[in-house]
């Protein structure tokens, strides 16, 4: 048991039979009255982000959970499967748990996956990562009074906005969370 006093960012706990990671911690302390821990959580299996406020003398369970870095395979219907390197050995993730970071995951790469009792609760994505353009209409000269962006189809399936300069087969960055273009990637 943990004391919501104790409940720091990269903490793992359960709450009303639900496990959550804290993001972010401040502890509030009041006149006269008890003082109130608040905290921005994200609820690994639903992946929502929340605020929440707790007396100070509140306890939880802490959840163990093991962070292991597995490589990407491939995907059919209902799950993907990942690949330690060291073991060779293959899990299978359920689409659910791994939700919209679908767009944004390439073969071969190595992912880290907070796993608790032999299940996964979430993938973990780098907030940015490079991918090539696969697809982009042209630039339309002139047309650069302010920041202008088309649209581009990137080498996961997923469509973002782009600048003008950027042309079909250069790599970019991007920001796996806002879904943003971030730069280009120099050769």
């Amino acid at each position: 048991m943990i004391n919501a006093t104790e409940l720091r960012a990269g903490k793992v706990f359960q709450y009303q039979s639900e496990i959550f990671e804290v993001l972010e911690y401040s502890h509030i302390k009041m006149g006269r009255g008890s003082a109130n821990v608040k905290v921005k959580v994200k609820n690994l299996k639903t992946g929502t982000t929340l605020e929440k406020s707790f007396i100070s003398e509140a306890k939880f369970d802490e959840v163990e959970v093991e962070k292991k870095k597995l490589q990407y395979l491939y995907n059919d219907t209902k799950s993907f499967t990942f690949m330690d390197p060291k073991t060779y050995e293959q899990f299978s993730i359920s689409s659910e748990v791994v939700g919209q970071s679908k767009d944004f995951l390439q073969d071969g790469e190595v992912y880290e996956i907070l796993v608790h009792d032999d299940d996964a609760l979430s993938l973990e994505l780098p907030k940015v990562i490079g991918v090539e353009v696969t697809e982009t209409g042209p630039g339309v000269r002139g047309d650069s009074v302010s920041n202008v962006y088309k649209k581009a189809t990137l080498e996961t399936g997923v469509s973002i906005d782009v600048p003008l300069f950027i042309n079909q087969g250069e790599k970019i960055r991007v920001n796996t969370e806002t879904r943003e273009y971030v730069s280009k990637v120099s050769k």
